[in-house]
């Protein structure tokens, strides 16, 4: 009986629990669904700009889930630029050039072999002749790390900042300091604009720390500027330390802040750029900071690009944070008792 009746009170709590009860039935069914569409063996196509080439050779190219674009050369740099493309290829001779975006190991793979693959059955082009390949980002002995590290530090960074910060502030709730400081004659927004710029100072110090260790120890691939990679670090921690202490307001303790990692950080992992997705579910990145972390953090450590490239992205990051420190100051009034 005693048994019955302490399996029946955890079975009522739970049942009244919908954060635990959503993360029990739904969170496992959404993340193995991100895996299934990884892993299940559904090769996205990839893009290839061909700036001369026959008919044959094209049709040829579309057999190995190719899509093709026909552009001019400058065109094609273009589109090589902006991550249209894969690669940009051009005929002379019956001999193939091909300029390669090489950040990606992966589709570069997919795309030279198709390109070589197409020459088969092409009059106008010589199979004999290896193609002359050119890395226009990346390098050929590209790593998985190189390719993967720009945005594990983000993510790194991101996620312990959420975490620390998310617990930190919710012990100022549940020791009563919150309430106590609320009773003072100071301003919501005050209270967290001083706990960001609190826990800034120790974001900065681990932003620095931890990309320094990251490109000048681990040697993770660096053809742009530190001050920017530093910067956008600093930004993605922000971003982190205003959601941990947003989140943190809708837990009632420790666990439940955990909770929260399953449903508002893994799944940001799978959007960043890590994966391969149908283009239509990847575009449910776009409302995921830690996708615009990568995005800049790539385009500066893989791609060498500049302050202008990376302007958009740091601008949403930006964004972000403000939009979650005005929702903790919000929020905040619920716990001002006077």
């Amino acid at each position: 009986m005693r048994v019955r009746a302490l399996a029946l009170r955890i079975l009522n709590q739970l049942r009244h629990d919908r954060r635990t009860l959503a993360l029990m039935l739904f969170a496992p069914i959404f993340l193995i669904t991100l895996i299934y569409f990884i892993l299940g063996g559904n090769t996205a196509p990839i893009s290839i700009a061909v700036v001369n080439a026959p008919a044959d050779y094209l049709r040829n190219l579309e057999k190995y889930n190719v899509i093709v674009q026909r552009m001019d050369a400058s065109a094609g740099s273009i589109a090589l630029e902006r991550r249209e493309v894969v690669a940009v290829v051009s005929l002379l001779d019956g001999k193939a050039s091909v300029a390669v975006d090489g950040t990606n190991p992966a589709k570069v793979k997919l795309a030279l072999a198709a390109i070589e693959g197409a020459k088969i059955s092409a009059p106008a082009v010589r199979p004999d002749l290896r193609s002359d390949v050119r890395y226009v980002y990346g390098a050929e002995d590209l790593s998985m790390f190189d390719n993967m590290g720009s945005t594990l530090i983000g993510f790194v960074i991101f996620f312990f900042v959420f975490l620390v910060a998310g617990i930190s502030f919710l012990q100022e709730r549940t020791t009563g300091t919150l309430e106590k400081l609320l009773s003072m004659p100071i301003r919501r927004w005050e209270v967290v604009v001083g706990y960001v710029l609190g826990f800034g100072v120790f974001t900065v110090l681990q932003s620095l720390i931890f990309s320094s260790f990251c490109i000048y120890v681990l040697k993770v691939m660096m053809v742009g500027s530190f001050p920017l990679v530093l910067l956008t670090t600093l930004l993605s921690a922000i971003v982190a330390l205003t959601l941990g202490i947003l989140v943190s307001t809708a837990a009632s303790n420790e666990f439940q802040m955990i909770q929260f990692i399953p449903i508002l950080i893994i799944p940001q992992v799978f959007f960043s750029g890590l994966f391969d997705l149908p283009p239509v579910i990847a575009s449910f990145g776009r409302i995921m900071p830690l996708y615009y972390v990568a995005d800049a953090l790539t385009q500066v450590m893989l791609r060498g690009g500049g302050l202008a490239d990376i302007a958009v992205d740091l601008s949403v990051l930006l964004g972000c944070a403000i939009l979650f420190m005005v929702f903790n100051t919000f929020l905040l009034k619920k716990y001002r008792r006077i």
